[in-house]
C-alpha cells in the first residue's frame, strides 16, 4: 500500500517522489562534506626556488575578505535573498494566475524556493569540490610562500632537488618544502594551495547563480526574435518595394501631382543602375515585438557579479593568489553556477522565470524516455489548471514559445 504525504491542503506528494528529492539533498551535502575532508589532507608540495620573486611577497595577517566573510556573502546572503523573491513574486503570468487558487500558487512558490536553494547548494558544493581537490593535487606555491616558509639557509644543500646555482650562492636551484622551518604546519601547507582560487570559485558560484536567478524572475534578458522559416506561400505574399528614386512633377493640364521614375541614364554609378534594386518588404503586422528591459534592472541583477569581482580582486592584493589562479577559480565558479541553474531552471529567455516541474513518481529515481512528466502527471501534482496550461508552452528547452 502506497503512503503519501499531504501538503498545503489537497496536494499529495508520493513518498517515492519525496524521497528522490531528499536523496538529491543528501548527495549535495555529501559533496560538501567530502570538500571539507580535502582541507584535512596534506597537499602536494611543488619544489620552488628561494630566488623566485613571484613567491617573495609578504604574508598578510589580516585579509580584506576572510573565508568566513566569503561564505556569508556568497553563500548565506544569496540563500536569504532567494526566499523573498520566491515568496513575493507570483510564479504565474497574469493570464494563468487568474486560473489558480491561492493554495495552488503557494505550492508553486514553495517549490520554487526549494529548487532555488537546491540549485544554489549544488553550485557552491560542486565548485568547492573541484577547487579544493585541485588545490591538493597541484600543490602550487602561493605568492607569500617564502614569508611563511622561513627557509633554513644554513642547511640549504640538504634540500636541493635540481637546477643550476646562479652565481655560486646556490639560490638558483630548486629546493623541497623540507627546507621550511615554519612550526605552524597548517599555515605552511596552506602556502601550497594557490591554484585555483577558492575565494574566486566560491564567490562566483554563489553570486553568479544569484544573478541568473534574479534575471529569470524579473525577465531580464537580451531581447531576440526568431523569424519563422519562409515557405513558398510566404514568399508569394511578400511584396517587393522598389528603391527607384522618383520625382514629383505637376501636370500643367489639371494641376495634379504624380510621380514617375527618373531616367536610368542619370542613375548610373559604382553600384550600377539603382533602378534595378529592390528589397523584400513586410508590412508591420506584428503586435508583440521584442523590447529591451529597463536599464535600472541591471543594477539589482549585476550587483552580485560586482561583489564577486571585488572578492576575487582581494586575493590578488592580499598576495594570496597569482593572477592565473584567480581567473581559473572564477571560471570554475561561473561554470558551476550556469550548469546548476540550467539543471533546475527553464532558460531565462523562456520568459517565465520558473524552475522545471517535479519529476514524475515513476521516474523518481530511474528515468526512461527522459525525466519529464508523463501524460497527465503534472495535472495530478500541481492541479488541473497548470497541467492543461503547460501543454501550450512550446519548446522551452530551446527558449522559444509557440508562435
Amino acid at each position: 500500500m502506497r503512503h503519501n504525504v499531504p501538503l498545503l491542503g489537497t496536494l499529495i506528494i508520493p513518498n517515492k517522489l519525496l524521497l528522490s528529492y531528499i536523496f538529491d539533498w543528501i548527495i549535495i551535502i555529501l559533496i560538501a562534506l567530502v570538500t571539507g575532508l580535502f582541507n584535512l589532507l596534506t597537499p602536494n608540495h611543488r619544489p620552488f626556488s628561494l630566488s623566485d620573486p613571484t613567491i617573495s611577497f609578504p604574508y598578510t595577517e589580516h585579509e580584506k575578505v576572510s573565508t568566513a566573510t566569503d561564505i556569508l556573502v556568497s553563500g548565506l546572503a544569496p540563500a536569504l535573498i532567494i526566499v523573498p523573491i520566491c515568496l513575493f513574486i507570483n510564479p504565474y503570468p497574469p493570464s494563468e494566475a487568474r486560473q489558480q487558487d491561492k493554495a495552488q500558487i503557494w505550492r508553486r512558490k514553495l517549490w520554487e524556493w526549494n529548487i532555488g536553494w537546491m540549485g544554489l547548494a549544488l553550485a557552491l558544493a560542486s565548485a568547492s569540490f573541484v577547487t579544493h581537490g585541485s588545490k591538493n593535487l597541484f600543490g602550487k606555491p602561493r605568492p607569500d610562500l617564502l614569508s611563511r616558509c622561513q627557509p633554513d639557509l644554513e642547511n640549504m644543500a640538504k634540500y636541493v632537488l635540481g637546477g643550476v646555482p646562479s652565481q655560486g650562492d646556490g639560490l638558483g636551484v630548486l629546493v623541497s618544502w623540507g627546507i621550511c622551518k615554519q612550526p605552524n604546519r597548517a599555515l605552511l601547507n596552506d602556502g601550497f594551495q594557490s591554484f585555483p582560487s577558492g575565494h574566486g570559485s566560491f564567490s562566483f558560484a554563489g553570486l553568479t547563480y544569484l544573478t541568473l536567478f534574479i534575471c529569470a524572475k524579473l525577465a531580464i534578458a537580451v531581447p531576440y526574435s526568431v523569424a519563422p522559416p519562409r515557405s513558398s506561400s510566404t514568399r508569394d505574399k511578400t511584396s517587393a518595394v522598389s528603391l527607384r528614386p522618383t520625382q514629383r512633377y505637376s501636370d500643367n493640364s489639371n494641376g495634379a501631382t504624380s510621380s514617375k521614375p527618373q531616367s536610368s541614364s542619370s542613375n548610373e554609378g559604382i553600384l550600377g543602375n539603382i533602378n534595378d534594386l529592390s528589397l523584400p518588404y513586410r508590412s508591420p503586422t506584428t503586435t508583440n515585438e521584442p523590447a529591451s528591459p529597463p536599464i535600472y534592472l541591471l543594477i539589482p541583477s549585476f550587483t552580485p557579479i560586482a561583489v564577486a569581482i571585488y572578492i576575487a580582486s582581494t586575493r590578488y592584493s592580499d598576495f594570496r593568489h597569482h593572477g592565473f589562479d584567480i581567473i581559473v577559480g572564477c571560471l570554475i565558479g561561473i561554470l558551476a553556477a550556469c550548469l546548476s541553474f540550467r539543471w533546475f531552471h527553464e532558460p531565462i529567455r523562456a520568459g517565465r522565470g520558473r524552475s522545471w516541474s517535479p519529476r514524475s513518481e515513476e521516474r523518481a529515481f530511474v528515468g526512461h524516455r527522459g525525466w519529464g512528466e508523463g501524460e497527465g502527471e503534472i495535472g495530478a501534482f500541481w492541479g488541473a489548471h497548470e497541467g492543461s496550461s503547460r501543454g501550450n508552452d512550446g519548446d522551452l528547452e530551446s527558449g522559444r514559445g509557440t508562435e
